[in-house]
């Protein structure tokens, strides 16, 4: 009887300690630092970049998220990889990306659509990126990481960042145009 009641209370606690490890682990929106916007004015707003330290993010991340508003097909929202690979803005980090694999389905701030992993050249070497588009009705919200961290890395610090409270209330306000 007391065998099997300590081998639960072993296997409870390990899987909480792995809990609070994965938990610890993920970086915080205060540890995100909002960086100047740095690409040229093009059809779009200007949106919001942020840089994760190698420290915290496991490689230097940088996330540049903004909304397209009334550039999003309205009866499918985003519909395939192809279309990440035209609205995410991982071009504007370089016109040399390549996807590593097909994208998956995600949800953000209550909308859906597709996330996808990249490889990029630039002039400062190979690096990985990431590309989301999510969509509401008939408008977009874009993101791109890119840095030094492996792709799923990049991936999970880039959707735990868009995750956290405020940049979801940042999200729906700029959803809303406000």
């Amino acid at each position: 009887m007391r065998r099997p009641l300590l081998a639960a209370f072993v296997v409870t606690i390990c899987a909480l300690s792995g809990v609070a490890a994965y938990v610890g682990a993920r970086p915080a929106a205060a540890e995100w630092r909002e960086i100047a916007w740095p690409f040229p004015r093009d059809g779009w707003p200007a949106g919001r970049a942020f840089r994760c330290s190698t420290a915290v993010c496991g490689g230097e991340v940088e996330l540049y998220v903004r909304p397209k508003i009334g550039f999003c097909n309205c009866d499918s929202g985003v519909a395939d990889d192809d279309e990440v690979d035209r609205v995410a803005d991982v071009d504007l980090i370089s016109a040399h990306f390549q996807p590593v694999e097909s994208g998956r389905t995600i949800r953000i701030s209550g909308m859906s659509g597709r996330i996808r992993n990249y490889d990029l050249r630039t002039t400062g070497g190979a690096r990985a990126a990431v590309g989301i588009a999510v969509s509401h009705r008939c408008d977009l919200m874009v993101a791109a990481a890119q840095g030094t961290a492996a792709a799923p890395v990049l991936q999970r610090a880039a959707l735990d960042f868009l995750g956290t409270d405020a940049m979801a209330g940042w999200i729906n306000a700029a959803m809303q145009g406000r």
